[in-house]
């Protein structure tokens, strides 16, 4: 039989054993770790300490073209974005062009994403053209528009509706938001398409062969088997897409220049006029800082709505 210290020592042999092994699993975690060090460095760098830099001039009333004027002015800043007119027409056309763009969007990716999932000629084809749009520059894609379809005096658009005595009609000028809607529905649907298509592709074509044995029309298939188990897709395209269509600024920028008036003036454009046209550093942070409060609550739900589907995944 084992003495009393003879099992005290097999204890402690086992614990210092135990504790070697841990700090061995520990110092391998952070050699692992560690080639991602330089690359953490970097982002904290970059995106960090300016934010941090942001939030602390929010608090200051500083205009560059008013020499000292930095001073302390506590919430006045956000305290004045509730009351600028201005900045509540930016809301109104970021949360107008946002619903629209990502509807639309939806819903005409769905329909292609439903025709790229049959059986139709030159599928793989279509497939490229449809998503050539997302992989065009944003001002590249914006500036086709403007100029080689849209312009009313040699616009390929004006130029077929010629027959019916519309060729001189400006879309930018007379509909802004409309015209700006087009251009990013262009650029969406893609987007939408791929991520539906995903979903549709996961189904079990066993199920809706069921489904028409049992009398189901395609109307009842859609919308009893496959729109369930496309849902958290389309929610996913939806969010990831509102994260980034709220940034929106190249088009408007080159499209109307958040005119006329500030008909398609946004927040991203109200920022850039705030800052680099009235040179008001405080403003400006104040609004920049809201803006990615609101960035990261959509990208919060966006990041849920991805577990779930892994979750979903896994579980099958």
């Amino acid at each position: 039989m084992k003495t009393g210290s003879s099992i005290l020592r097999s204890v402690a042999g086992i614990g210092g054993v135990r504790g070697s092994a841990a700090s061995i699993s520990g110092r391998e975690a952070w050699a692992r770790r560690l080639p991602l060090l330089p690359a953490f460095i970097y982002v904290f760098l970059v995106t960090q300490i300016p934010f941090v830099l942001t939030i602390y001039y929010s608090f200051f009333s500083w205009n560059l073209l008013k020499p000292g004027s930095f001073r302390f002015s506590g919430l006045d800043n956000y305290a004045g974005l509730i009351t600028d007119e201005s900045t509540r027409i930016a809301v109104w056309n970021t949360v107008l062009l946002t619903t629209s763009v990502i509807a639309i969007s939806v819903i005409l990716g769905t329909g292609v994403a439903m025709l790229l999932n049959s059986e139709v000629f030159g599928k793989g084809l279509m497939r490229t053209l449809m998503i050539a749009p997302f992989l065009i520059m944003p001002t590249a894609g914006a500036l086709i528009w403007k100029h080689t379809l849209l312009n009313p005096l040699y616009g390929l658009l004006p130029w077929l509706l010629t027959p019916f005595g519309l060729n001189r009609i400006d879309f930018v000028g007379q509909a802004p938001m409309v015209t700006v809607v087009t251009v990013e529905v262009w650029r969406w649907t893609p987007f939408m398409m791929l991520i539906i298509l995903a979903g549709l592709q996961s189904q079990n074509p066993e199920v809706l062969e069921a489904a028409r044995v049992d009398g189901a029309n395609g109307f009842q298939a859609f919308r009893h088997i496959t729109l369930p188990l496309v849902r958290p897709f389309i929610e996913l395209g939806a969010l990831l897409g509102s994260l980034f269509v709220v940034q929106t600024f190249d088009s408007i920028y080159v499209l109307t220049a958040g005119g006329p008036g500030e008909d398609t003036t946004n927040i991203p454009y109200r920022l850039y006029i705030v800052a680099f046209q009235g040179f008001s550093i405080g403003q400006a942070s104040a609004i920049g800082v809201v803006a990615v409060i609101v960035t990261i609550i959509v990208a919060t739900f966006a990041l849920r709505t991805l577990f779930t589907i892994f979750q979903v995944e896994a579980r099958r």
